[in-house]
């Protein structure tokens, strides 16, 4: 008989998240096994996408923050997000896992209060974990680095997991939109415009030349973008500068497909779903060199030695300039690493995790 497995996609929430897109890619995994537990998901229903197995939704309501829902009938437990609000709780017999995306908080200039407050979240999520995944060897890396900060159990599993990804079938996109840069050489960015995904810096980089710069992000408003406003306006780069907020599916593919490179400046990453998006569509990236994304885009990248103006244009223009000198064989290459991170594999290496902890 099989046993029962409930998977927490709350996050889909949050449908255009990064996290969201990971759940959705799980699921579909998932769904395309011979199944080895019948699988429970936990979210909001009109979110979990159409699926052909014949696996349980429970809708995620809010108000089950305060009356949790019954766990009792499943054997393991997997929480897809170190900051989960739910299922910190488990039975004696139940396995739990947790997927850990980052510990951003701890490097980025965060208060105390929001440390110790996320530190305490990440610990109600792990402490009683048999499993801790890693969605790259640098989070890996960063937790053990600081795993005296939670108390863990003495004999959890730490494991690497890359985020898998579904790429689309087709290879022709269409938008309703005339994008008047279209026909322009233009820089893609795709990410919530925030301080740590440092994407300031691309002003200035196109500050030093004749490229226009599309950013893909959200609605949201913050300090960090109404700064970013300011400095396009100074740097007269208005006409330059393209923000599409909440893009579906179609465009951004249309956009991939037709921009000049990707640029990523990040900071600090757990991942980096967008960079492995654009190497599909064997577009030219350009990297920082910080946390996870050297391990992304390995030697197919192009990677910003610094920020200045002058650094990043030089980088850019031989980036440019030598994958233009052999565009098919990169091409090639950059999209046989992106296929590398397949949802298909991502789905079944926590199917055997599960298989691991529980038979």
């Amino acid at each position: 008989m099989k046993k029962n497995v409930l998977i927490d996609v709350e996050r889909l929430k949050y449908p255009k998240s990064g996290i969201a897109n990971v759940c959705i890619s799980l699921i579909k995994g998932l769904d395309q096994k011979i199944p080895a537990f019948n699988y429970t998901f936990y979210g909001p229903k009109a979110n979990i996408p159409a699926i052909k197995s014949k696996y349980n939704i429970i809708n995620w309501k809010f108000w089950q923050k305060k009356i949790p829902i019954s766990t009792d009938s499943y054997a393991l437990i997997h929480t897809t997000h170190q900051l989960s609000e739910y299922f910190h709780k488990i039975k004696k017999d139940q396995k739990k896992i947790v997927t850990l995306h980052d510990l951003n908080f701890l490097h980025d200039k965060s208060s105390t209060r929001k440390i110790e407050k996320s530190k305490h979240l990440v610990q109600k999520n792990i402490g009683n974990a048999n499993a801790i995944v890693c969605i790259s060897e640098f989070v890996k890396d960063d937790f053990i680095k600081n795993k005296h900060l939670f108390q863990l159990n003495d004999n959890v599993k730490i494991e690497v997991i890359y985020n898998g990804l579904i790429f689309p079938e087709k290879e022709n996109f269409k938008v309703s939109q005339n994008y008047s840069f279209v026909n322009e050489k233009f820089i893609l960015n795709i990410g919530v415009l925030f301080p740590k995904k440092n994407q300031d810096v691309l002003l200035d980089l196109i500050s030093k030349n004749d490229r226009h710069l599309v950013l893909i992000t959200s609605s949201a408003k913050s300090e960090y973008k109404e700064k970013f406003l300011e400095k396009t306006k100074a740097l007269g780069l208005t006409e330059r500068v393209h923000i599409l907020e909440n893009v579906e599916n179609e465009e951004k593919y249309f956009l991939l497909q037709h921009c000049e490179s990707y640029c990523h400046p990040s900071l600090a990453e757990g991942f980096g779903i967008p960079p492995v998006e654009a190497m599909y569509f064997g577009k030219p990236v350009f990297l920082s060199q910080f946390t996870s994304l050297p391990e992304i885009g390995g030697d197919l990248a192009f990677y910003f030695e610094g920020f200045s103006a002058e650094s990043m244009n030089k980088i850019y223009l031989n980036g440019i300039s030598k994958f233009n000198k052999d565009k098919d064989i990169f091409q090639t290459k950059l999209k046989t690493r992106a296929l590398k991170f397949s949802y298909l594999k991502m789905a079944e290496s926590y199917e055997n995790i599960y298989k691991e902890l529980l038979n």
